[in-house]
């Protein structure tokens, strides 16, 4: 009898510590399914068009990362499901996001054409005076022509890559705009 009292006290310390130390481990589905979900958010285009919901859910990965360095399993497993979550919303944010960015390209993109029309109409005016630079203006003018159908037309696909091509679509107004002021000025003292 007294081994059997021995026996089931054994038992249940042994089962006591089993349900402790079994519930003690890594998060590791959790990790794993928050790391599938960063993955689609990337993919998906969180990093250009949901930056911020994404920053935030990286950062909810990696504090559960730490926590399971420091064997924090509860807390870990807590943080990996948070962190999923956010990179489900980071994903999820994608489309809000190109839109955006779509339409604030079209108007960076309006913003230049008008530009252009006032270089161009400065360009007809000055025709006769700009004899020596023709040929260049005319490669600039084509060269704007054709940098602002392929910038209209990757819109819907690419729109944070517009930017850089506003960026080289302005330097060609700005330099023509530059050079016409300048000839403008030089005939107004001719005149004079």
């Amino acid at each position: 009898m007294k081994h059997l009292k021995h026996f089931i006290l054994f038992m249940m310390v042994a089962a006591l510590l089993l349900l402790v130390f079994g519930c003690s481990k890594p998060p590791e589905e959790e990790q794993k399914a928050a790391k599938a979900a960063m993955d689609a958010a990337i993919t998906a285009g969180a990093d250009k068009y949901a930056a911020a919901e994404l920053d935030a859910a990286k950062k909810l990965f990696s504090a559960a990362e730490a926590q399971v360095t420091e064997k924090k399993y509860k807390e870990a497993k807590q943080g990996f499901i948070d962190a999923k979550a956010g990179f489900e919303k980071a994903a999820g944010a994608v489309e809000a996001g190109k839109k955006a960015a779509a339409e604030e390209a079209t108007k960076a993109l309006a913003a230049l054409e008008e530009s252009w029309k006032t270089v161009q109409d400065s360009a007809n005016k000055l025709a006769k005076a700009l004899k020596d630079k023709k040929a260049e203006w005319e490669a600039d003018a084509k060269s704007f022509e054709e940098g602002l159908k392929a910038g209209k037309e990757s819109v819907a696909a690419d729109p944070t890559a517009i930017k850089e091509k506003a960026d080289a679509l302005k330097a060609i107004i700005d330099k023509w705009d530059a050079a016409f002021k300048e000839k403008a000025a030089g005939l107004l003292k001719v005149k004079k």
